[in-house]
C-alpha cells in the first residue's frame, strides 16, 4: 500500500489495540484503553530504533517493513480525523438553522519529544518525528530537576486533553537518568448524530458482572444505525455527527458470556464493523463514564516479545537511529504510560487519552428492510469501540461491566 493511507496505520492501531485488549481481560472489571494514543507514541519511538530491536518492535506493533508508508500513514490519519472535525465546524453552522447539534466534532492530537538540554539525539531522528508526527522538542534538565521535569510533562498533557487526565506520570517515574520521554495526548468530543432525548432516559436495570442487578440511568431512542446479529452477540454502530466517527457496540446474547464473546473479538472483525448495513434500531443504552488509573503497559509489550526495546536482557536495547548507540551510554525504554477517560450521554462522547514512553540511559451498504426494528437493550456488560469509519481505525476500545 502507498504512504498516505491510512489503512496501515489503523490496522495496527487495531491489532496492537486488540492484543492488549486480551491482556487485560482477566478480572471483571470495566477496561478503556486508547490504541490510537497507545500506537501513537509507540510508533515515535520505533522510528529510532535499529537492529533487532526495531525487528522486535515492528513485529509486535504490527507495523510494515516500509517505514515511509508506516510513517506517512499515521500522518494521513492524523489529517483525517482533523479535517472530519473542521468540517463538522461549518456543517454545525448550517445545521443550527434546522435544528442540528449545537457543537461541533472537537479532536485534538498532540505528540511532543521532552528531551534531556544538551544531549546527542540524531537530528535525522528530530526531523522526522517531527514532519510525521507533528512532534516538536522540548528541552528538560532531568539530571539536576527530574521532578520538575514531571510536573512540565503532566501539565502539558493537562492541557491538551483539558484538564481530563492528571498525573500521568507518578512521582518517581522520572529519574536523573531520564534522557527523552515520548508523549502523545488525544482529546475527543463527538455529538449524537441523533442526540437521544434527556426526558426518556429513566432508570433500568442492568446485570452488573452479568448477574448482579442494579438500577442505572438507561437512554432510549430508535434511529438508523449499523446492526448485525451474529452468532452469540449483537453489533449496533451508533454514528456521531458527520458520519466518520461512529460508537460500536458489541453486545452478547448471554449475559454471562462476555469472556467468550471477547475471545472473538479481531482486528478483521473491527475492521468489518466499520461496513455494517444500516437499519432502524431501537436502541436502550445505559450512560456511563469511565477514568480507570494510569496503566503500565510495559510488562503487556514484553510478553507481546517486546523485550530488547527494554533492555531484556541488559544492553540488547538498540535505539541507534534516535541517539548514538555507545558501550557504556545508550537508550533504552524503562516504562510505558497509559491514561484514559471517557464519558457517554445523551449528547454524544467525550473522551482523552495520554500515552507516554520514558527512556533514560544506560551506564553500558445500503439499509434492509425488515418487519419492525430490532429492540436491543444495553443491559449486561458489552464491549465498546470509538471508531474512525473510513479507515476502521479504533480510537478508543473496552469494556462495561458496571455503568456506575
Amino acid at each position: 500500500m502507498r504512504a498516505g493511507d491510512s489503512h496501515i496505520a489503523a490496522g495496527a492501531v487495531n491489532a496492537l489495540g486488540v492484543d492488549l485488549y486480551h491482556a487485560q481481560t482477566h478480572g471483571e472489571g470495566n477496561l478503556l484503553l486508547s490504541p490510537y494514543s497507545i500506537q501513537n507514541a509507540l510508533a515515535m519511538t520505533c522510528a529510532g530504533a535499529d537492529g533487532d530491536t526495531r525487528a522486535e518492535m515492528q513485529r509486535v506493533l504490527h507495523f510494515p517493513a516500509d517505514e515511509d508508508a508506516l510513517d506517512g500513514s499515521f500522518a494521513a490519519l492524523a489529517h483525517e480525523l482533523s479535517d472530519a472535525a473542521a468540517k463538522s465546524v461549518e456543517a454545525v453552522k448550517q445545521s443550527k438553522k434546522s435544528g442540528g447539534p449545537n457543537t461541533p466534532i472537537e479532536f485534538a492530537l498532540a505528540n511532543r519529544l521532552f528531551a534531556q538540554r544538551g544531549y546527542d539525539f540524531r537530528p535525522a531522528f528530530l526531523n522526522l518525528v517531527m514532519d510525521r508526527y507533528s512532534a516538536p522538542l522540548e528541552e528538560m534538565d532531568y539530571k539536576k530537576e527530574p521532578e520538575k521535569a514531571r510536573a512540565t510533562i503532566n501539565h502539558w498533557v493537562e492541557a491538551q486533553t483539558k484538564d481530563h487526565i492528571r498525573q500521568l506520570l507518578s512521582p518517581g517515574s522520572i529519574t536523573p537518568d531520564s534522557r527523552l520521554t515520548l508523549v502523545n495526548a488525544l482529546y475527543l468530543r463527538a455529538p449524537w448524530e441523533e442526540e437521544f432525548n434527556e426526558k426518556a432516559t429513566k432508570p433500568d436495570r442492568f446485570l452488573v458482572h452479568g448477574r448482579d442487578a442494579a438500577e442505572v440511568p438507561m437512554m432510549l431512542h430508535k434511529s438508523s444505525c449499523g446492526y448485525a446479529h451474529r452468532d452469540g452477540y449483537q453489533v449496533v454502530t451508533r454514528p456521531y455527527y458527520g458520519g466518520q466517527l461512529q460508537f460500536v457496540i458489541i453486545l452478547p446474547d448471554d449475559p454471562t458470556a462476555l469472556p467468550a464473546i471477547e475471545k472473538q473479538v479481531t482486528p478483521t472483525l473491527l475492521g468489518e464493523l466499520a461496513r455494517l448495513p444500516a437499519q432502524d434500531v431501537i436502541l436502550h443504552l445505559p450512560k456511563f463514564r469511565l477514568e480507570p488509573p494510569t496503566m503500565a503497559l510495559g510488562d503487556n509489550l514484553k510478553a507481546l516479545g517486546m523485550r530488547t526495546a527494554f533492555d531484556d536482557p541488559r544492553k540488547s536495547a538498540n535505539f541507534d537511529r534516535m541517539a548514538p548507540r555507545k558501550p557504556n551510554d545508550y537508550l533504552y525504554i524503562s516504562a510505558v504510560f497509559h491514561k484514559t477517560f471517557l464519558a457517554l450521554d445523551e449528547k454524544g462522547t467525550e473522551a482523552a487519552a495520554a500515552t507516554a514512553v520514558i527512556m533514560p540511559t544506560a551506564m553500558a451498504m445500503m439499509p434492509g428492510r425488515m418487519p419492525a426494528p430490532p429492540e436491543v437493550r444495553v443491559d449486561h456488560p458489552f464491549i465498546f469501540a470509538v471508531q474512525h469509519v473510513p479507515s476502521g481505525a479504533c480510537l478508543f476500545l473496552g469494556r462495561v461491566t458496571d455503568p456506575r
